[in-house]
């Protein structure tokens, strides 16, 4: 591997959030694409940080390190990608449901799929059925994340779903849950297409999805 795709890489795994800007702007200066330092650099880095957190040999607030480190270099390579018509591995709808107003569950699974190369559209928290409908319509997303973190607060999955069916675009996404008190069951029960029981997983759901189209 290049030894600056190297340097980004590792500033990412680490959480070297000022480590990252010079060897991203080096690697552009070298003629290395944007592309090479997405798929090679950021996406191979949080690769390493998403097995990690899933095997409990780092946590949240390291992993809320690497994806800001990994942020800063997209901030720098985003619109040289978009210049390049890069295609993303897909295009993600993510936010916590009605009602609910906690967004670090939600936030960490976004930064991991930003991570797996995937572009996100974040709607934050307290996301009305209507407004996730909208967005499908607007944006033709692959998928759509919801997150909750109340029990009481769970309904607003089955809500959603059931907007999307009555919109006709329930069976052009697919359709990811989860939260604290969400579970596979509940999944099922409410139509969607799959659980992530933490950010690493839900990453990894989305690009078992993307990659069987």
């Amino acid at each position: 591997m290049n030894d600056l795709l190297q340097q980004i890489r590792q500033a990412v795994i680490a959480g070297r959030v000022n480590d990252v800007t010079a060897p991203t702007n080096g690697a552009l200066a070298a003629g290395l694409a944007a592309q090479e330092i997405l798929n090679q650099g950021l996406v191979q880095g949080m690769a390493v940080v998403g097995a990690e957190f899933k095997e409990g040999k780092t946590f949240i607030p390291e992993v809320l390190l690497s994806a800001r480190t990994m942020q800063t270099s997209m901030t720098i390579i985003r619109p040289l990608l978009a210049k390049a018509g890069v295609k993303m591995a897909g295009k993600v709808v993510i936010g916590t449901v009605k009602g609910d107003l906690h967004e670090i569950g939600k936030d960490l699974v976004a930064m991991m799929l930003e991570g797996s190369g995937f572009e996100v559209i974040d709607l934050g928290k307290d996301v009305a059925p209507e407004k996730f409908v909208e967005v499908v319509k607007r944006e033709k997303p692959e998928i759509v994340a919801m997150s909750a973190l109340l029990t009481t607060t769970m309904r607003a999955m089955s809500q959603t779903i059931l907007c999307l069916k009555e919109a006709g675009l329930r069976e052009k996404i697919k359709i990811m849950v989860g939260g604290a008190p969400v579970t596979s069951d509940f999944a099922q029960q409410v139509g969607a297409d799959a659980y992530g029981s933490n950010a690493s997983a839900a990453a990894e759901l989305a690009l078992k999805f993307v990659q069987a189209r």
